[in-house]
């Protein structure tokens, strides 16, 4: 877009090149989500027992080449898009100052040359009014100084245009010509990469979704290989790729009965082997044994309409009850599945907070406050990661027992809402934060009659009590404490009907 005279900038078709960066922003977008599915391709063929040989290495290694592409391809629409964008910014305000000065000129009226400059001053008749001549006067330099304005508008708009094509140069675009086939384009791309860090940067978990997402498959694959502890732990990473990284430290882990972690590797390696040998998917989203956190999935995080994470209580040990939680996470999954059959469902055994070992500590919150950052920052990754790979999270649902209702309480303090959309309250021993302070748009509860933990009230307001706020569910006059997840009972449908969005009120 060359700056010549201003009545050519008032004549610009702002409203064509309005629709020309729409639809650059329409592919920039929706690339991202179309190369995650593609990868999602590849990794099956990897994972495939039923193909192999040439033709399958020869298609996964054109899936990598159609993933490189789409990477640079992506980074260099989203680089000349921002130049775009403003772009048409700066045209907008250009052409409306143009029309504005030529308005201004035809009414004194006086004549601006091409470049918006006065030709000479308005002339004043004889005899004319006091004042005239003044008023007119500077209405004709406000019409200078409108198409002066105008003129530096459009120079920033010019400078925009060209550095919006200078983004594209890397593929092999400028001058009026273009890559011809694909052949061509992955030529160009591949002979202008370098290596990518595979550092994560900085920040939080929005910045490592972005970043993740710039790298090609090459790259993701050598930061899995080269740093797998770091991918498998880094919020806002989609959780295949932190699966992939996590279930290297169980091999390791696995491998030297001397580590501290052993013991929870061959708890979480069975729990694995178990499901997968049922024909289930599991992704292992957190692995740090060291610590004592784990957080296996059931079912495609990555995919899934639906997610609920299961946060337990007291006494919960990945060693030794990691079995437990992944069996309730597994009926919840089957019962969300039911009552949404036509959705997809992930269900995440959540034991990434150090609980209580035992009743005489639950009455202490001092385990709540760590775990309400790592369940914040858990969602909040998740969110992320499904936001940058296909534009928008699932429908979340946090499902806390006992003292793991008190982890969803902290994580509802943490900065920023909760990034999730239901939360369900079992066997709470007592809430700070009432209902309406959770940060989501529905909170439901569960609390048995002869269950003594709803009645402590130890961490705050009984969940059961109509002041809190919660929609109730359905229990049974003799549910036990550790019975709500229990398919016998009749809290567990509802359960399902929460994390399959269509529980109707009651």
């Amino acid at each position: 877009m060359s700056v010549r005279t201003l009545a050519e900038v008032a004549g610009w078709d702002v409203p064509l090149l309005r629709g020309a960066v729409w639809t650059l922003d329409s592919v920039a977008g929706g690339l991202p989500a179309w190369r995650a599915r593609v990868e999602a391709v590849g990794r099956s063929l990897e994972d495939a027992s039923c193909w192999y040989g040439p033709a399958a290495q020869a298609a996964g290694a054109a899936l990598v080449e159609v993933s490189t592409v789409a990477t640079a391809v992506t980074a260099a629409l989203d680089e000349s898009l921002e130049h775009a964008q403003r772009l048409l910014a700066e045209a907008e305000t250009a052409q409306e100052l143009a029309e504005r000065a030529l308005a201004a000129a035809a009414s004194v009226p006086v004549v601006l040359d091409g470049a918006g400059r006065l030709v000479a001053l308005p002339v004043v008749a004889v005899g004319a009014e006091p004042g005239v001549g003044a008023d007119r006067t500077a209405v004709a330099l406000q019409a200078q100084e409108l198409a002066e304005d105008a003129s530096a508008a459009a120079a920033r708009g010019d400078r925009a245009a060209g550095e919006a094509e200078a983004a594209l140069t890397r593929l092999g675009m400028g001058g009026g010509s273009a890559p011809v086939t694909f052949t061509d384009l992955l030529g160009t791309v591949v002979a202008g990469a370098g290596r990518a860090a595979v550092l994560p940067p900085p920040g939080g978990p929005d910045e490592r979704a972005a970043w993740w997402a710039g790298l090609s498959t090459a790259d993701r694959s050598t930061a899995i290989s080269e740093i797998p502890g770091r991918i498998g732990r880094l919020d806002g990473v989609p959780a295949w790729a932190r699966d992939q990284g996590n279930r290297v430290l169980v091999e390791r882990a696995l491998a030297d009965p001397s580590l501290p972690g052993h013991a929870i590797a061959v708890s979480v390696a069975a729990e694995i082997t178990r499901k997968e040998v049922a024909g289930e998917d599991v992704q292992l989203l957190q692995f740090q044994p060291e610590e004592g956190l784990v957080a296996l999935a059931v079912g495609d995080l990555d995919t899934a309409d639906h997610v609920a994470l299961l946060v337990p209580g007291t006494g919960q040990d990945p060693s030794e009850d990691l079995a437990g939680l992944v069996g309730d996470a597994g009926a919840v999954a089957g019962v969300a599945t039911a009552a949404a059959p036509a959705a997809a469902v992930a269900t995440i055994a959540w034991m990434g907070y150090r609980a209580p070992s035992n009743l005489t500590k639950a009455p202490s919150p001092h385990h709540s406050w760590p775990g309400g950052r790592a369940l914040d920052a858990t969602l909040d990754g998740l969110a992320s990661a499904r936001a940058e790979t296909s534009g928008g999270r699932p429908h979340t649902t946090v499902i806390g027992h006992s003292y793991g209702t008190l982890v969803i309480d902290r994580a509802a303090d943490a900065p920023g809402r909760l990034a999730a959309d239901d939360v369900v309250l079992l066997g709470s021993p007592g809430m700070d934060n009432r209902a309406v302070e959770l940060e989501v748009e529905r909170v439901y509860e569960a609390s048995a009659p002869v269950d003594p933990i709803t009645w402590a009230e130890f961490h705050g307001e009984q969940t059961w009590e109509d002041s809190y706020g919660a929609i109730e569910l359905p229990t049974d006059p003799v549910m036990m404490h550790w019975e709500y997840y229990d398919e016998w009972f009749p809290t567990l449908t509802p359960i399902g009907e929460v994390v399959g969005g269509v529980r109707e009120p009651a």
